[in-house]
């Protein structure tokens, strides 16, 4: 029992890149292969992997991931003992950035002390990829490690870190002494006195952090093979459930190499896209190389190329957008956009 893992989700993060998709919620809360967020992948890894108290931080915007998380009840959180623990922020100041920052540690820092995990695992939020953290505990255990930070085969930080409870609580209550204020300045100051190991992790990992990666790695997911590695029955990627009934799709209508959540309304052509739940498409509609989110409505003889519609956008009947792969198209929420705005 005593090997069991603290998991701490760090949602602070922000991307000047990504703000027409996270200006207004949490990096954490964004929409990913069309019925998940991204904080689903990391948050199911700890679960699937045993772990029954997880502590997630963010700082602003957080009130769609507060919605999306609930009591935990989707992933198994939802206990009397340990479970699911959300801790905003109080620290706005921008200098006090990175992964696992321990000035917004601190300020609960009595949760860490509480916790009878003996070691913690710290991550960020918006990592795609399905993976057991057992063996990791088991590698960090026997090879003597302080830290332990996960790696890609290219040597790419995944900024996650396996470390002892009670060294984090040392970490964060030295850190005006230290200077550390994060575990990568840890990790990378060659003058401390700790353990360091890396541990190699082989299998599918994106990280979302600029519109390209994010426009490019959902239209990955349309690869079979890529989203057989990412969804593993065995090993299942768990997200808030909804009961939208099934898709309907009309006379006329095409879909090709698509994915299709529940709940829409499809009567034009689908050709290599992402459509989210409650998503209308109209007649004689051509949608292309797009992610449409969540109860998107695009109106009749309207063509989309390579876009990225946020939710509740409306698009009136007549229009066309077009954008590339390496630049999609990007709508902001709850926009109008209407054929006289044509790009």
């Amino acid at each position: 029992m005593k090997k069991r893992l603290l998991g701490v989700i760090d949602a602070t993060t922000y991307y000047e890149d990504l703000d027409d998709l996270i200006g207004h919620r949490s990096l954490a809360a964004l929409p990913f292969a069309g019925r998940y967020r991204l904080i689903d992948f990391v948050l199911s890894n700890m679960v699937n992997s045993g772990m029954r108290s997880v502590a997630i931080f963010p700082k602003i915007q957080y009130r769609s991931l507060m919605d999306h998380l609930g009591s935990g009840k989707n992933w198994d959180l939802n206990r009397k003992r340990d479970g699911l623990f959300f801790f905003p922020s109080p620290i706005i100041d921008s200098s006090h950035n990175g992964i696992g920052c321990f000035h917004q540690f601190a300020a609960n820092l009595d949760y860490f002390k509480r916790s009878t995990q003996e070691y913690s695992l710290i991550t960020n939020c918006n990592t795609v990829f399905n993976m057991s953290f057992y063996s990791l505990l088991d590698f960090h255990i026997e090879s003597g490690c302080d830290i332990t930070e996960v790696v890609q085969q290219d040597g790419t930080s995944m900024e996650m870190y396996l470390i002892k409870t009670s060294l984090l609580i040392h970490l964060i209550e030295t850190r005006d002494e230290t200077g550390y204020t994060c575990m990568k300045n840890v990790v990378e100051d060659i003058g401390h006195a700790y353990t360091i190991c890396q541990y190699q992790y082989d299998g599918f990992a994106v990280m979302i952090d600029s519109i390209q990666s994010y426009y490019s790695n959902s239209m990955n997911l349309l690869n079979s093979g890529i989203w057989k590695e990412l969804f593993r029955k065995e090993h299942p990627i768990l997200t808030k459930v909804k009961d939208e009934p099934p898709t309907r799709y009309m006379k006329g209508s095409l879909v090709q190499n698509s994915m299709v959540a529940n709940g829409c309304l499809i009567q034009g052509s689908v050709e290599n896209s992402i459509i989210s739940r409650e998503v209308k498409i109209g007649k004689n509609s051509t949608i292309k190389n797009c992610i449409i989110m969540q109860k998107s409505d695009i109106g009749d003889n309207c063509y989309l190329d390579s876009v990225i519609l946020d939710k509740d956008v409306k698009i009136e009947s007549g229009t066309v957008l077009t954008g590339t792969a390496h630049a999609p198209y990007v709508i902001r929420k709850g926009t109008i956009q209407g054929a006289l705005m044509k790009s």
